[in-house]
């Protein structure tokens, strides 16, 4: 049975966690006629709080990191998804380069601006973690506040300490663009 957080708990992930899954799942609001298109990325960060190289911003033009442990989702354009998951980011926690103290979980609405779009036209989102070894919900953060404005989230972030690997439910709302967190991290 998955464990649910709330804004800003953290847990500890199974010391014999290998291989997971990220999923990321919403509902837009179709009333507005336009499309959502979110999208979901991950950045890989060191102990200075920053991407090492580019290649470690993981995204749908750079799906794979460069020590082969994360792979990116594909771009699900709509939101639609007959999953539950609408983008799954695949990670294998052992292979994560001893470099990389982080991973951050970021959702942006694309052409947000361009389309007056925000995440409070958006319902029912949420972050998971999957083991694949069980195929099983282990952590669930259902993100039920109401982001207005706000255009991006960082939804969570797993991060090592003491030698393990913990998961934050972090929900933070920004009425940015994707470029805001290339900036942030770079």
């Amino acid at each position: 049975m998955a464990i649910n957080l709330s804004k800003g708990e953290r847990i500890s992930l199974d010391k014999g966690l290998s291989n997971i899954e990220v999923g990321l799942g919403w509902d837009p609001n179709t009333a507005t006629g336009e499309a959502y298109d979110l999208d979901a990325s991950a950045f890989m960060i060191n102990s200075a709080g920053k991407i090492p190289c580019d290649e470690n911003f993981i995204f749908y033009n750079n799906k794979f990191s460069p020590d082969g442990a994360v792979e990116g989702a594909d771009d699900d354009r709509t939101g639609d998804s007959s999953n539950e998951d609408d983008e799954l980011i695949k990670i294998n926690l052992p292979k994560v380069s001893q470099d990389i103290n982080e991973i951050i979980f970021v959702v942006t609405i694309h052409d947000a601006e361009k389309r007056g779009q925000n995440f409070g036209q958006v319902s029912n989102s949420f972050i998971r973690i999957i083991d694949k070894s069980k195929n099983e919900e282990i952590i669930k953060y259902e993100l039920d506040e109401d982001y207005s404005v706000e255009t991006s989230l960082e939804v969570g972030r797993l991060y090592r300490r003491n030698g393990e690997w913990r998961f934050e439910a972090m929900g933070k709302g920004y009425k940015e663009d994707l470029s805001y967190f290339l900036q942030k991290y770079n």
